[in-house]
Formats: structure tokens, sequence, C-alpha cells
């Protein structure tokens, strides 16, 4: 079978559907939207496009399961996660490339995602079995205490195009441990891994109406009457801040329990101190992790001026010898951006820093077409008030700026509304506790380029967003706690 015949066998298998209600069915006035391949431009395959009445039945079917899910045994919502977890990994040859067809990145980083994104399912299986509760004697003595933790109710998820599998593993599967039904709507750019998904929870085990999968490309349309309905108990979103900002205002109208994991303005902090090689390694998977076009993608790199022009060249370097291509081809180690948009803002970026001084060491054009293309590129002298240090950039792009001090690092990565995370390299024990205590961020990579981990709390402060997934306290965002005062004579 030749690599095209491949590609349209796993196009073809995986549904194109709304699955609602525990079966597929097309959009209730017929309509699709068009799926492309951001490598060539090309139209992939067409899937249904949500109406708002098709969101109403979802928000139905999510309504009608949640007594079923939430009176599964704790045992038996783990059993189901773990089952998908394996299924995962059975499948993950078939997802990986679908998921590179549809996002474009390179098809060992979508074989890593299948991995991360399997690894939820099985924290969170784990977790299921491990909601607690409490007894407790009144101070006085009079009453007993008792505490009970209970699934929040249905919840609502948008998720992203960059991480189309993970983000959306990481907000079903601490539902499904809690016991709460779900309506989810992955992004338009990338509807068929998630379909896919929602078939594999199907065979998993999963009760019909657990799991709703609509595709809308009205997404305020289908999404707020659902969120302003007051069925739904939570609603977790991953994308813009702007978005997430709406979102946030509709959600209050029902009072809805929300996370929020938005925007990001990572700063990369180089001391005098560091392991410069160390920093680059870090470097390389802090920035071009997925092409850049991450919410924890460095997005701004403060190099102390004593190491600056070494790390600079050997950054300049690595970034230089990258292969970019089609993620399917052999080799490929940089894919394309997810669409024009977003190549048109990266390169605008680039111009406004050029324009106002800044120099390119490496890259700096965007390819011709066909594909949305873009060099990995490295500048220097980039200026603080530059777009690039201001901006998520979300692409293969390292703005290098020059600081003295330890304390002008400091400033310059706090000077942003984004608090999600920031990166740290020194040897210096002492140093490196003062600065992760002072970075106004949820998250710190202290001589490490990569956070990401489901065991780990994950999040940001300031406008990056609201609450954690993942880790210990993931699933809390998906629990209400009850407290009932019992009398006692004894």
């Amino acid at each position: 079978m030749t690599n095209a015949d491949r590609e349209r066998t796993i196009l073809d298998a995986v549904p194109t559907g709304l699955f609602i209600g525990g079966r597929w069915r097309d959009a209730e006035n017929g309509a699709t939207a068009k799926v492309e391949d951001p490598s060539t431009g090309e139209v992939l395959t067409e899937v249904a496009d949500a109406s708002p009445a098709d969101g109403m039945a979802a928000l139905d079917a999510a309504h009608a399961a949640q007594p079923t899910i939430a009176a599964l045994p704790p045992r038996q919502r783990s059993e189901i996660l773990y089952r998908a977890y394996q299924l995962l990994h059975e499948r993950a040859d078939d997802l990986a490339l679908l998921m590179t067809l549809e996002m474009g990145k390179p098809l060992a980083e979508a074989k890593g995602e299948v991995v991360y994104a399997s690894e939820f399912l099985r924290w969170f299986a784990e977790e299921a079995v491990r909601i607690d509760g409490g007894y407790q004697v009144a101070p006085n003595g009079l009453t007993r205490f008792l505490t009970i933790r209970q699934p929040v109710g249905v919840c609502v998820f948008v998720t992203p195009w960059n991480f189309p599998l993970a983000m959306g593993t990481r907000k079903i599967a601490p539902a499904i441990a809690a016991g709460c039904a779900s309506i989810i709507k992955p992004a338009p750019q990338t509807p068929l891994t998630m379909l896919a998904f929602g078939q594999i929870l199907a065979d998993a085990g999963l009760p019909d109406g657990a799991l709703n999968v609509i595709n809308a490309t009205d997404a305020g349309g289908v999404m707020e009457p659902i969120i302003r309905d007051g069925r739904a108990r939570k609603i977790s979103f991953t994308g813009s801040t702007p978005v997430g900002k709406k979102l946030l205002e509709q959600a209050a109208d029902k009072v809805l329990r929300a996370s929020l994991e938005l925007g990001g303005n990572a700063s990369f902090i180089v001391l005098d101190d560091a392991d410069v090689d160390a920093a680059i390694e870090g470097a390389m998977v802090a920035k071009m992790r997925n092409m850049g076009e991450a919410c924890t993608a460095a997005n701004r790199f403060y190099v102390q001026s004593g190491v600056a022009g070494e790390f600079a060249r050997k950054l300049a370097e690595k970034m230089g010898a990258l292969k970019v291509g089609r993620g399917t081809e052999d080799g490929v180690q940089v894919g394309p951006l997810i669409d024009g948009k977003g190549l048109n803002k990266v390169t605008d970026l680039v111009a406004d820093a050029v324009a106002n001084g800044a120099k390119v060491a490496i890259g700096g054009t965007a390819q011709d077409g066909p594909g949305y293309f873009y060099p990995p590129t490295v500048l220097t002298d980039v200026p603080v008030n530059s777009r690039l240090n201001h901006e998520e950039i979300f692409g293969p792009v390292a703005p290098i700026t020059v600081v003295e001090s330890e304390e002008q690092a400091l400033d310059a990565a706090n000077a942003t509304e984004f608090g999600l995370v920031n990166y740290v390299y020194t040897r210096d024990l002492n140093r490196a506790l003062r600065i992760s205590e002072r970075l106004e961020s949820g998250m710190i990579g202290l001589n490490t380029g990569l956070v990401s981990n489901p065991a780990a709390p994950f999040g940001g402060v300031k406008e990056s967003g609201l609450g954690r997934e993942g880790g210990n306290v993931g699933i809390d965002e998906f629990l209400e706690t009850k407290y009932v005062a019992i009398g006692f004579s004894g």
C-alpha cells in the first residue's frame, strides 16, 4: 500500500458525523465543513457542521446520561478509562497519521502526543477509585460532620487545534473519573482526531450520551445556548484569552464552574552561570515543540550578556539544521503552521521586530506555497517593546533580548498580563529558588524545557487562566463537596 493509499484509508475510516447520545448522525440541517491539510492547502474530507439545534440535542443527551454515569461504581469508571487507554495504544499509528494530516505536526511528534494523551486516561483511571470524603466530630461534640464528594454534573469542553487529542483527554478523562457526562467541541481545523477518540470511548464501554462530540464552525452560535441553558454545570476551555473571557461571561449567567487554560507569553531566561549547552537543548524543546504552536512555547528569550553571543550562535545552528516539510515525510522535524491566518501573524511579528532593529540570525522569510510553512527563525537584538515580546507568537521564532542582570530579566519576564509558564537556566540553587518564587506564572521549567506531565498540575495565573488540569488536583475541578450535619446524642 502506498503512503497516499494509507492516508486515504485512514481518512475513510474516521467517523465524520456528530456523536450524540451514543450514535453518529448528520447535522440537523445537513451542513458540512471542510477539513484542510495545512501542508498542501488541499481538502482532506468534510465533517458534519453542527447547528444550535444539534448543540441542544447534545445537551439533552448528556443531561439524560448524567444519572447513569454518576451511578457507575468508581471501579467501573476506572476500567472504562483503562480500556480506552489500551485502545489508544492499539490504534496509535492510525491516530498519529490522522493527527498529522489535519494538523501538520511531524509524525514523530504526533505519536508522542498519542502517548501523552493516553497517560491522562491512565492517570485518571487510577484517580477514579481514590475519590475521598470525610467524617469529623464537631468541636463542641454535639454533631458529626460527614463530607461527600459528588460529580459536578454535565460538563462542556471546548478544545484547540494544536493538540487535538491531548487537550481532549486532559478534560474528558477526569470528567469520566468523577462521574460527569460531557459535550466536547473540537477546533474546526482539527475535528477528525476527536471524532476518532469518541469512537474509542464508545468501544471502551462508555454509556451512551456520556460523551457527545460536536464539530461546529459557528462556535458561538452553537455553544452559547448550551452554556446559558443551566443544565450544564461546568465549562472547561483551552484557547485564547479573548475567547476565554467571553465564555467566562456566559458561564456567569448560570454560575457554571469554569476552568480556563488561556494564552501564554513564556519567557526563557538564561543567566550567565547557566550550562549553555543544556539551555540550548531545553530551548529547542520549549520553542520547537509543535512548531512553536503551543501555549507553553518559549516566546521571549532573555539572555544575560555574558553568555548571549554563545547562546544565540548555538541556537541558530540548531534551528537552521531542522528539516522542514510535510509531517508524513521521513526525517521532517518542522511541519506547517495551522493555516494562512497563523502564517500571516508570524510573518507580521517578525517584520515588526526587524523594522525596529532586530537582526535575523537564521530564517526570517516565509516559504512560498503550497502549505503554510515558516522556517525556524532566530532573531537577535530584539527590542523589549517589539510586538514579539508582547504577543503570543505561535510559530517557530525565537527572539533574543540581551539583559544585564537577574533583576532585569525578572522585570522583563513579569511585564506581561499572562502567567502560564516561564523557563529558567542557572546552576545556582539559591538563585534558582529565588527566581522561581518571584516569577509570576503557574508553572516554572527550571533547567528543563518541558513542563507538561499528566501527573502534575497544569495551569496559569493572571490572564492565563483559572484552575488546574492534571495531577492530584485535576479531578477536584469535576467534584462538588457536600456536607452532611449529623445530630448526635451519644
